[in-house]
């Protein structure tokens, strides 16, 4: 199919997608692809799940869209379930994950005083791609072009206590961080990291935005990846899994960071409808039923992939936090993901080396084995040379 039309922006795979089924995606010709790639990480229950699809259809036939100069119950049910998982306190919604950090953002620049404006990030962090989100973007190639006017950041290497501790002074606003970096390779921060960025932003009177757009949501085996460390952000972004595939997103606020975004700071035509609140409210209740599995299903299937470190020389680790995984190889993982492309099986790579899988929530052992195999067929074919 010609994408004549379409802005050039995307290199994408040689996959058409038709239809899709559990963790399978089809082409147009019947062909089956094992889908550990989630789209990245939003279709957590996998494709044409029946309750996702049963609400989706009952509250199409009933509305689809209001706009936010009325109130409907489904964004309130919404807004009570992500407050009580999460701990704080007001919700805001909107349509994606980089628009999530925008409205964060806002806050933490209506919030700051002369002198208090600089945020701190992590180095390989990835926020989206608007202007205020590439500003924190801890990968100069991506941001390279799009860095506005004083824009005040301070990066730090994830984990490195002592350059946190030397970032974060009383000019500090807001330190931003992913609790597991996801396009940044995965990489999960030590909760002794976690805990310290805490410490120190209420020793200063600093915020602390947690972006869990892709770590969220149940995928760390908790229903946010800061609740392993025990802390208590002021302001979370989430997005991808949380209305199934339709775009919903939001930002999650304590009282006193909601303060700062009174009537007329910040809307949205489209964020919080009707339609996506509700599979949303669903999505929620669905991943409360399987959270307890989580873990044990993220064990399964690092064990299987650890047993293909140690046949395999090229890769040089495997970096997981529940059922996140970055495959750190020694060569570029791209003809790694096309080979196994070819022969079955969805992932991707990010950071040119490292192979990223996001496997469904409801993957079973059958498609791990599934998954290994074909990768261990395209590692052994694509013969790649060594480093």
């Amino acid at each position: 199919m010609s994408e004549s039309f379409l802005l050039g922006n995307y290199e994408r795979y040689a996959l058409q997608v038709e239809s899709g089924e559990g963790c399978y995606v089809f082409d147009p010709h019947g062909n089956r692809y094992l889908d550990m790639i989630s789209g990245i990480g939003v279709n957590a229950f996998g494709y044409c799940h029946p309750r996702i699809t049963a609400v989706l259809l009952e509250q199409a036939r009933r509305c689809v869209h209001t706009s936010n100069l009325v109130s409907h119950g489904n964004q309130e049910k919404l807004a009570e379930k992500l407050c009580r998982v999460s701990g704080l306190e007001r919700a805001f919604f909107c349509n994606s994950g980089t628009e999530a950090m925008e409205a964060a953002l806002k806050a933490v620049r209506a919030r700051s005083a002369p002198g208090k404006s600089r945020l701190v990030a992590l180095r390989g962090s990835f926020h989206g791609r608007t202007m205020g989100a590439l500003a924190l973007t801890g990968q100069p190639e991506l941001r390279r072009n799009f860095v506005f006017p004083g824009a005040e950041v301070t990066y730090v290497e994830p984990d490195d206590l002592s350059a946190l501790a030397a970032a974060i002074g009383e000019d500090t606003a807001a330190v931003v961080l992913e609790p597991v970096l996801g396009e940044g390779g995965i990489i999960p921060l030590e909760d002794e990291f976690l805990q310290a960025a805490r410490r120190l932003t209420r020793a200063v009177n600093a915020y602390l935005i947690s972006d869990e757009v892709q770590c969220g949501l149940g995928r760390t085996g908790k229903y946010f990846a800061y609740q392993w460390a025990g802390i208590d952000p002021d302001i979370v972004a989430v997005a991808k899994p949380l209305a199934a595939g339709l775009p919903l997103g939001a930002t999650l606020f304590t009282e006193d960071a909601a303060q700062w975004l009174p009537p007329h700071s910040h809307g949205t035509t489209f964020g919080g409808g009707p339609l996506a609140c509700r599979v949303a409210v669903e999505f929620l209740d669905m991943v409360g039923e399987v959270l307890p599995a989580i873990t044990e299903l993220s064990e399964l299937f690092l064990a299987r992939l650890e047993a293909l470190r140690h046949k395999h020389p090229v890769i040089r680790q495997i970096r997981s936090k529940g059922l996140m995984y970055g495959i750190q190889l020694s060569v570029p993982g791209r003809p790694i993901v096309e080979a196994a492309l070819g022969r079955g099986l969805f992932i991707n790579c990010t950071q040119e080396t490292v192979l990223r899988l996001l496997p469904p929530y409801i993957v079973e052992e059958p498609e791990m084995d599934e998954a290994v195999r074909i990768l261990d067929d395209a590692l052994t074919t694509a013969q790649p040379p060594e480093a």
